[in-house]
């Protein structure tokens, strides 16, 4: 970082100006009146004297005064009269206030403490590098920019976060997180973040704030994509009026994957992603005739790929050694038709339970959102709510405690297939999940987490799937940055498309070993914007085609160590 780019903005400059006037007209006044004091102390000195008959010049009584104020107190001058003493313990007791606390604590306050302020804002980044292109730019530090960050580095792509508190830039510097200072709603801040030649810029903060961002952003680019988060409602109309390019409602986004991943529904294997015309389903596997069978045998004989499966909330590949259990969920990748191929060859034929209602815990806005997308999806639902405001619908609301068993029982626990934790308190999800768990061993738990820190401990409480907040909204941002071929299935489980790296060019899939050097599944290829699902192991691979993989994010990373982006291997765009 060079000096210039550390200088302050003019408008930084002449708020700093104004504070220092500021400062030394508090100054002045406070010397007025210590001034006047002394005087006056000095004054009732002399008459003092004079009732004692002690003669003494001014200079005496101003040498008096201020000593005993600052509590030397040579004792070369004294009062002999109890009205003479008592007036010097007055001084005294005046001097310690004024000399001794006020004065020190004044000119730290006002001086000391703002020049140490002005000298760490000068050393604070409040520019880009000159050169600087194709970057995110950040207004907000949180869970969601902590979970993308890595995905940014990973995938090669600069970044820098605005943030207008010098003091938290710094401390993002501390820990290597990119950042510069300056004010949200002053377009001199953009300016230095270079935000006409950045790829994207994503504003995470409060609705209002976001408007702010945007307008701002708007009246010095109409090119640079902006995305939004927004929570209200009425909020996505305004931004888009601001300027916004995207407005992400991420509450729409966890309801929808908490909805999806319910145990319940008219399809017994039902759809949890989508890319293209590849579609990627989970089933029970103790729906199926598969149990009991080797993994790599059941994926012979079927002409859907069995990716892999979920075990009490983690996600692994099949092996070779592999047997398919009743209590794991198989995952699936291919289109409808190999679905449809799949559910007429091996799915029981046994009646179907009728379940009981999913148990939802919290009616705030992520779980009311969670019940609207169960209704669409024809599965019923009960919500547990301890506040009465928000009880809309007596018929599907219950009024209660979520630990309490009373009232869990009223819900329709002991029968009920699933229950979804919506509550935005990661302790309060745990809690809640491992009683549950002891209330019942079979029952699906999903949760949701607000930090990518809780998904592990929930699935330790006993969470089957536990969809991240941080992780989806870092996904559904980079999926926007040129990447619309990200998709998150669930924490620890995604599917992403890569153009074929060169050193795989010119092999067949059998020869590539990706699954056995990466962990990463091929479940599709692209190529001509036509996609084919589940490729057979003899399918060639050319640099014009691109992959479609399914793995854990620990996969992908491998995959990008194994074969680092270049020119030609960057992230698949549409």
């Amino acid at each position: 970082m060079t000096g210039s780019d550390k200088r302050m903005s003019e408008s930084d400059q002449g708020i700093l100006g104004q504070l220092r006037k500021r400062n030394v007209r508090a100054l002045l006044r406070f010397a007025l009146i210590l001034s006047a004091l002394i005087t006056s102390y000095s004054l009732i000195f002399q008459f003092l004297m004079d009732y004692e008959e002690q003669s003494h010049s001014w200079v005496t009584g101003f040498y008096w005064t201020l000593s005993t104020m600052s509590t030397l107190g040579y004792g070369d001058i004294s009062f002999t009269s109890d009205l003479g003493r008592m007036f010097s313990i007055v001084v005294l007791l005046s001097g310690m206030i004024f000399l001794l606390v006020l004065l020190p604590f004044t000119f730290i306050e006002l001086f000391y403490a703002p020049w140490m302020v002005a000298r760490a804002a000068k050393l604070v980044p409040r520019n880009v590098a000159e050169n600087l292109t194709g970057h995110v730019i950040l207004t907000f530090y949180g869970p969601l920019a902590s979970a993308l960050i890595p995905k940014l580095k990973q995938f090669k792509y600069p970044y820098v976060v605005v943030l207008p508190d010098p003091a938290e830039v710094t401390g993002l510097a501390e820990q290597g997180i990119n950042a510069i200072c300056g004010e949200l709603n002053d377009p001199a801040t953009f300016r230095n973040a270079r935000v006409e030649h950045a790829a994207l810029v994503a504003t995470t903060r409060s609705d209002i704030v976001n408007t702010s961002v945007v307008f701002t952003i708007r009246g010095i680019t109409k090119t640079t994509p902006v995305i939004a988060t927004a929570r209200e409602d009425a909020s996505r109309d305004i931004l888009g009026l601001a300027g916004c390019s995207r407005v992400l409602d991420l509450t729409h986004l966890m309801a929808e994957a908490l909805a999806r991943r319910a145990i319940g529904g008219d399809q017994l294997t039902h759809v949890i992603g989508q890319l293209d015309d590849l579609l990627i389903a989970e089933v029970d596997a103790s729906q199926t005739t598969l149990v009991g069978q080797n993994y790599i045998a059941a994926q012979l004989r079927t002409s859907i790929s069995i990716v892999g499966f979920w075990a009490r909330g983690h996600f692994e590949i099949g092996q070779p050694e592999s047997t398919i259990e009743a209590n794991t969920v198989l995952v699936m990748a291919g289109s409808r038709k190999q679905l449809n191929e799949f559910e007429a060859a091996y799915i029981s034929k046994k009646e179907r339970v009728d379940h009981a209602p999913v148990i939802i815990i919290g009616g705030g806005r992520v779980g009311r959102a969670t019940a609207r997308a169960l209704a669409r999806r024809g599965i019923d639902y009960r919500i547990i709510e301890q506040l009465r405001e928000r009880i809309i619908d007596p018929k599907k609301y219950i009024h209660g405690s979520a630990a309490d068993k009373a009232f869990l029982t009223n819900a329709g626990i002991e029968r009920a297939p699933t229950v979804i934790i919506t509550t935005h308190d990661d302790e309060a999800n745990t809690y809640l999940a491992i009683f549950y768990r002891l209330l019942r061993s079979d029952i699906q738990i999903i949760s949701r987490a607000s930090m990518e820190r809780s998904v592990e401990a929930l699935h330790r409480a006993g969470c089957d799937i536990v969809m991240s907040s941080a992780s989806m909204g870092s996904n559904a941002l980079f999926n926007l940055l040129q990447r619309s071929d990200l998709l998150m299935i669930a924490e620890g489980l995604d599917v992403f498309k890569m153009h074929v790296p060169p050193q795989l060019a010119g092999r067949s899939l059998a020869e590539s070993n990706i699954r056995q050097r990466t962990g990463c599944t091929v479940i599709g290829i692209d190529r001509d914007y036509e996609t084919t699902t589940n490729p057979g192991p003899s399918t060639i691979l050319s640099e014009d085609m691109e992959i479609v993989l399914i793995g854990t994010p620990e996969g992908e990373r491998k995959f990008l160590l194994e074969f680092p982006p270049s020119e030609s291997t960057e992230p698949a765009s549409n």
